[in-house]
């Protein structure tokens, strides 16, 4: 009969040699500092769950498959750089150089964006688009809700599938489950094309994607008009009809060439998820500039090749303000990098606004970043409380004339993990009307004073404090 001491031991030795394997992978292949401290003092801590959880959760698998699918599009002509790029004006152009180094995508001139401030507008647009279908529909979106603002979208994909148009819709594999019922389920029984990107649904082997969610929201109708923005699709977006949850989002019409980078990134992930490549005009058909004056370009950002697009991309305008920065986000846990540069704008004198909900949906995430304020009251930047209904939007603004909006929050998931997509604009025009909308929001809201910080009874610092720790794995 075996030792039990004897097993015990060499288990602890077996769990030990693992233990400090992991940990030697972390410190090789883990950049950041709070993920890597993060992750070593968990796997020391449970040496053996420690690293199972590391190999399942911390090691990007999806790196060199995306690479892969990439060079598949070079060779099948979906180049990411087409065409000269448009002259920038001479006050952006080193964050347009900027982006030219960080993004697949290039810079395009000609295009048209328009904001939609609430569900009603954007999905009332959204399907009036799809009405108007001719040849092809993409849909990707992280959740879709089976209630009365998804089996409207329902009828009108079934709709245009049956007088011949292409649909294809993505929907992510965690996303989905937001919903009782299962979308995905109802829209193939409507003769749709639908998948989900990363399902869960074999356990453990799912475990390894988990945490890699495709959190990007796209809409693109004939390869010429697209929606993009933050817009899940559920109720909650429809101040018609909220339900029980009110959410208050922007979402964006767009028209031009950079619609073909929708389409792309569209492309890109459902290749990945099913192995159907989208070619010829029905999805990529020529384009031209669309009435507008617009500079855009499309940021893809994921555990991928462009991985830390966005977070670079973020430090570079921050770098660039001269007067003012406007920052709308739900989830507000930015890296050290970040905080850093956010506190040298403000100590410039440039107006650092940053509107939070001052209910979050999600108690601990809002727990975490509460540690963080006291240092930006600090230095100058200026943080607003937004009122019910809770508000889902995600965009930046530098001096009235740079835009960066889209899916990405301001978090370790979105900047880390998930899979993302926003578009950068130079615009006085777009950027005055979303100031403007930034200012009704602020007049609304309630500013947070250092004194409030201090003031924070001890139990709910402490609260704050542990749920911090967290940061890394929300």
């Amino acid at each position: 009969m075996l030792d039990s001491g004897w097993a015990a031991s060499v288990f602890a030795v077996v769990s030990l040699a693992i233990a400090v394997a992991t940990a030697a992978h972390a410190l090789l292949q883990r950049r950041d500092t709070g993920m890597l401290i993060a992750w070593v003092g968990l796997i020391f801590l449970l040496p053996l769950a420690g690293s199972i959880l590391y190999w399942l959760f911390g090691v990007n698998r999806i790196r060199r498959r995306a690479h892969a699918l990439r060079e598949g599009h070079l060779l099948s002509g979906l180049q990411p750089h087409e065409g000269a790029r448009p002259a920038p004006p001479a006050r952006w152009e080193r964050l347009v150089h900027s982006g030219d180094r960080l993004s697949p995508l290039r810079l395009t001139g000609g295009n048209a964006m328009e904001p939609l401030f609430d569900g009603d507008q954007a999905f009332g647009a959204m399907l009036e688009a799809i009405d108007r279908a001719e040849h092809s529909i993409t849909l990707a979106t992280y959740i879709f809700d089976y209630d009365t603002q998804g089996q409207r979208f329902i009828r009108h994909l079934q709709a245009a599938r049956e007088r011949g148009v292409a649909v294809r819709v993505l929907v992510d594999g965690i996303g989905v489950r937001y919903s009782r019922r299962n979308t995905l389920r109802h829209l193939r029984r409507a003769g749709l094309v639908a998948a989900p990107f990363l399902p869960v649904h074999h356990i453990p082997r799912s475990l390894a994607v988990f945490n890699l969610r495709n959190h990007r929201k796209l809409l693109v109708i004939d390869g010429y008009r697209g929606f993009t923005g933050g817009m899940n699709i559920r109720r909650g977006h429809s101040p018609s009809d909220p339900g029980r949850h009110p959410i208050q989002d922007l979402h964006f019409a767009v028209r031009g060439p950079v619609c073909r980078q929708l389409q792309r990134v569209f492309a890109e992930d459902w290749e990945f998820t099913t192995g159907e490549q989208l070619k010829g005009e029905t999805w990529f058909p020529p384009l031209d500039a669309d009435g507008g004056a617009l500079l855009c370009r499309g940021l893809p950002d994921g555990p991928d090749e462009d991985f830390e697009v966005l977070n670079f991309t973020l430090q570079a305008a921050i770098a660039e303000a001269r007067e003012r920065i406007v920052i709308a986000t739900p989830y507000f846990l930015p890296d050290h990098a970040l905080v850093g540069a956010l506190k040298a704008a403000a100590l410039r004198g440039i107006r650092v606004d940053i509107l939070l909900p001052e209910h979050n949906n999600l108690r601990l995430v809002q727990w975490a970043s509460q540690p963080g304020q006291a240092e930006l009251l600090e230095r100058g930047c200026r943080l607003w409380l937004t009122p019910p209904p809770f508000n889902h939007s995600k965009i930046m603004l530098v001096d009235g004339e740079w835009v960066l909006a889209g899916s990405a929050n301001w978090d370790p998931r979105s900047l880390r993990l998930n899979f993302e997509f926003n578009l950068e604009c130079y615009d006085p025009g777009l950027g005055g009307r979303l100031t403007q909308w930034a200012d009704e929001l602020l007049e609304d809201s309630r500013e947070l004073t250092l004194t409030e910080v201090y003031r924070r009874p001890l139990p709910i610092r402490l609260r704050d404090g542990a749920a911090r720790l967290l940061t890394p794995y929300l």
